[in-house]
């Protein structure tokens, strides 16, 4: 059919337009909220204090290296990726609600806040508890709640309704993972939760100090030793607060022999040095600095952090589900769950020519290999895909001489006329 205007006005549709009135209000979505549902949220005291600031960037951190269900060699070494319903999954779109690397986020924060999580298959292809065999289609993070010899009972998201739902599942057919720095930051007494606590205690004293209060004492002329002058102290203290709460401005008289003291701070505490302490040992035990954090670290400082933080946390995440979702077939026929940490993110700028000409030169990356790590498309020059150093001439296409031949000198070249004769 000719693309003509009435031919396009026949099939355009207009999201404000085409609404069906009848069924606008009588179909049912289901429940609503005014904030996300399925949103994980972190323990009291968590959210107001520097843990959720740490708690989120390492969530973000490890969020960024991918992952992926791929085929690996007899050596261990990377061959493919496998297109298939787990690799969707952690890659491109866990759920309806996240994407892979989202729900890799919330795995994270979920380990650091609980100290474990649990990765459920919502939907496979066919049940778990039937058949090894089956296809992974959407995975959610659940909360833990009750541990059991071979179950564990979840808090787990149903999007069908919009509610959190306690569901009793099996251990083989659900991937628990814990975190392997629950010592430092899960413990009952561990430095994170003594920070917390400490924190949690600053805040109230904030709290305390800029509630509104003037901390003034006001100086009688006469003893209050005696249960008499005590009440007549007590209603001039009345009297002075009603003259203050009374007033526009907040004015009030005292007597001529009256004194005012005011206070410029309350009493001193160690908090502070405390929780600077506690901070300081909490970073060097995850590996972070404060330049991690305002972004000026340099490389060494990142190696070190992921070395320590991250790369553990990752592996606890790609093992637990590469011993849940993989069978041990599978593992045997050379599938795996593996993470690729782009080594070259770490990298400043003005090293990054010097190591091009380095493994170029070394025949470890060709051309277009290197220009997709720094983001370039690949060249259609033949020569960007080949693994040679380029600094060395392509051998030619004529054939060889042959090292045993001698050279003919004058008096063969007469010999053979003689004999041609």
């Amino acid at each position: 059919m000719a693309n003509t205007f009435t031919s396009r006005l026949r099939v355009a549709w207009n999201a404000f337009r085409n609404r069906d009135p009848a069924q606008q209000y009588t179909q049912n979505l289901g429940d609503s909220y005014g904030t996300r549902p399925d949103r994980l949220r972190l323990n009291l005291g968590n959210e107001r204090s520097i843990v959720a600031s740490i708690v989120n960037r390492i969530a973000i951190d490890v969020s960024e290296i991918p992952i992926q269900h791929v085929r690996i060699d007899q050596n261990g070494r990377f061959l493919e990726t496998i297109d298939s319903g787990l690799n969707n999954c952690l890659s491109v779109e866990a759920n309806i609600d996240q994407s892979g690397r989202h729900f890799v986020r919330d795995v994270v924060m979920m380990l650091c806040d609980e100290g474990s999580a649990a990765i459920v298959p919502v939907d496979t292809s066919s049940s778990p508890y039937d058949s090894n065999s089956y296809d992974i289609l959407t995975l959610r993070v659940a909360k833990i709640l009750e541990w059991y010899p071979e179950h564990v009972r979840v808090s787990l998201y149903n999007d069908e309704n919009g509610r959190k739902e306690e569901l009793t599942l099996a251990k083989r057919t659900v991937a628990v993972i814990e975190n392997p720095l629950y010592t430092v930051m899960n413990e009952p007494n561990s430095t994170l939760k003594r920070l917390v606590y400490k924190l949690n205690l600053l805040d109230a004293v904030d709290e305390q100090s800029s509630s509104g209060k003037l901390d003034i004492i006001v100086q009688v002329p006469y003893s209050i030793k005696t249960p008499a002058r005590q009440e007549q102290a007590n209603s001039r203290r009345d009297m002075i607060e009603e003259q203050l709460k009374g007033s526009k401005y907040g004015i009030a008289y005292i007597d001529a022999l009256e004194k005012v003291v005011q206070l410029n701070r309350p009493a001193e505490n160690n908090l502070l040095g405390q929780i600077t302490y506690l901070t300081n040992m909490l970073y060097s035990q995850l590996g972070l600095t404060e330049a991690i954090f305002s972004g000026t670290a340099d490389e060494k400082e990142m190696l070190n952090y992921y070395l320590r933080t991250v790369k553990p946390i990752m592996s606890a995440v790609t093992d637990g589900i590469k011993r849940v979702f993989l069978t041990k077939t599978a593992r045997t026929q050379g599938q795996s769950i593996m993470y690729f940490i782009d080594q070259f993110s770490l990298v400043p700028a003005a090293t990054l020519a010097d190591m091009a000409d380095k493994l170029t030169r070394n025949e470890i990356v060709t051309g277009n290999e290197f220009r997709a790590i720094i983001g370039m498309r690949p060249s259609s020059d033949p020569k960007a895909d080949e693994l040679r150093n380029k600094n060395i001439n392509p051998p030619s296409d004529q054939p060889p001489v042959q090292e045993n031949s001698a050279p003919v000198n004058d008096v063969q070249k007469v010999s053979n006329n003689l004999k041609g004769e």
